[in-house]
């Protein structure tokens, strides 16, 4: 079978991070794997895991960007793949305008994979106008059904995001040289147990709420340290200031501290005690945690949204509502004094069975008759 999966660019992301797990598998399983982006840092790893790449600007949301859907249509047809898989708005479009213009009984079957929570208008529908939509998370999946129903061919397939459990798994331990130089970096952290926030730093990913758990646990707790790990971009730095000043104006200095991006996550959930999701509005899907439960962290989130389907999975009991926090403390607070309550990684949370699913998608599409969909 030959794939060719489509998408901006290949930088960092979660999306970029799939389409590269996905490329792996798909060369193990001893597939062919074409990836067509604008190119990226991720292109190299790609290439040296055995997936070709064709760099092709299909990233630009501009008019000008429809000039490119007959070249792409060209490639599609030199290529020959089985399968097209778009990952993302631009390129489904450029893509869905190219694909329909060739025959309809030799041209490849068509997937989208829904990774957000897109905004209702035209422009969106086309990750639900495929011939099989593939949705990252429950959440997701009711979303399409209650706003692009009209556009859906069949039902969307539910496919959870996966953590490479290579990576990610309760044997790995920081090693007493990261140690060293984290608690060189932040020596307020020395002999403290960490509470960790990871994300990037915007209003409504929780760091408020954090803030004020902070403030109220030292009252009660000295063997706490709050950490906020995540960067700001370029046009939020103004955010992070903000969020300085609040620590400073609390007098957290000393017991909460922003590390900042880090390269090394899986570190710093291992080193922590617990680790937090308190993103204020329903996310697609909650990354931090399941890489967090496989690492054997417990964590605490809030009960919406992706992030609240992975912990009904993987850690009911560190599930609280929203706006309660009081709740958020108590349950910090028990969790703390209940060290032997750890975390299970399910398996449909694991990249093997994401590759598995998303592949047994594909050979069933590839059953069927050419050129059909159910709704034909």
């Amino acid at each position: 079978m030959k794939i060719m999966q489509l998408l901006p660019a290949l930088n960092s992301g979660g999306v970029e991070r799939g389409t590269v797990d996905l490329a792996r598998f798909l060369v193990a399983g001893g597939h062919q794997s074409v990836v067509v982006s604008n190119g990226g840092e991720m292109v190299k790893q790609l290439e040296t895991e055995g997936s070709a790449h064709i760099e092709f600007p299909i990233h630009k949301k501009s008019l000008f960007s429809l000039l490119q859907v007959a070249p792409l249509r060209e490639v599609i047809s030199r290529e020959r793949p089985d399968i097209l898989h778009v990952r993302s708005r631009v390129p489904a479009w450029l893509t869905y305008l190219a694909w329909r213009t060739l025959p309809a009984e030799t041209r490849p079957r068509l997937v989208s994979t829904a990774h957000g929570l897109y905004s209702i208008n035209r422009y969106s529908a086309i990750m639900a106008s495929t011939e099989q939509v593939i949705a990252i998370s429950e959440c997701v999946n009711d979303y399409l059904i209650k706003n692009y129903s009209k556009y859906l061919k069949r039902p969307p397939q539910v496919v959870y995001r996966g953590v490479d459990t290579k990576e990610f798994n309760s044997d790995v331990q920081a090693p007493e040289s990261w140690h060293n130089q984290v608690l060189k970096e932040f020596p307020q952290l020395s002999g403290k147990r960490w509470l960790l926030l990871p994300g990037r730093l915007t209003r409504w990913k929780g760091q408020e709420d954090f803030i004020n758990l902070i403030h109220q646990l030292i009252k009660h707790r000295s063997d706490i340290h709050g950490v906020i790990l995540g960067g700001a971009e370029k046009n939020k730095q103004h955010y992070a200031e903000e969020l300085q000043q609040r620590i400073q104006a609390l007098g957290l200095n000393d017991r909460l501290t922003l590390v900042g991006h880090r390269s090394d996550i899986r570190h710093w959930y291992s080193a922590s005690s617990l680790v937090y999701n308190l993103s204020q509005r329903p996310e697609p899907f909650g990354r931090t945690v399941i890489e967090s439960a496989a690492m054997g962290t417990p964590i605490i989130g809030y009960n919406i949204g992706g992030p609240a389907e992975s912990l009904h999975a993987c850690f009911p009991q560190g599930l609280v509502d929203i706006n309660d926090p009081r709740a958020l403390f108590t349950r910090t607070q028990t969790l703390l004094d209940s060290p032997e309550q750890k975390p299970h990684l399910s398996a449909e949370f694991t990249l093997g069975r994401q590759a598995e699913h998303t592949l047994e998608i594909y050979k069933n599409l590839l059953g069927e008759p050419t050129g059909t969909t159910p709704s034909d």
